[in-house]
């Protein structure tokens, strides 16, 4: 089944979040390698597509797991949860479109 996994950023966290970054791609690029992937990326903090030092407010992760167990936890150890995510939230999520 496919899962929300949205992450909300702790305030002034973007130079942890670049700290961070190349470990939580890597993750994500074993789900993408798997087949589980349906997308993933950052909310800009501002209406822009590169909002620079303005940063990013979260994240939203929809990908495939067995359970909403398996999708806890490996949101729990994701390398965002040190000091990038301040809350993260995780649903059932049922793709209609496309």
């Amino acid at each position: 089944m496919l899962y929300c996994i949205i992450g909300r950023d702790h305030p002034d966290s973007l130079e942890r979040r670049l700290r961070a970054r190349p470990a939580h791609l890597a993750r994500l690029d074993q789900l993408k390698t798997q087949g589980r992937l349906l997308l993933a990326g950052p909310f800009p903090a501002i209406d822009s597509p590169d909002p620079g030092p303005a940063g990013f407010t979260g994240s939203l992760i929809v990908a495939e797991f067995s359970s909403l167990a398996e999708a806890q936890q490996w949101a729990s150890t994701d390398p965002y949860q040190e000091g990038v995510y301040a809350e993260v939230t995780i649903q059932p999520f049922k793709q209609v479109l496309p």
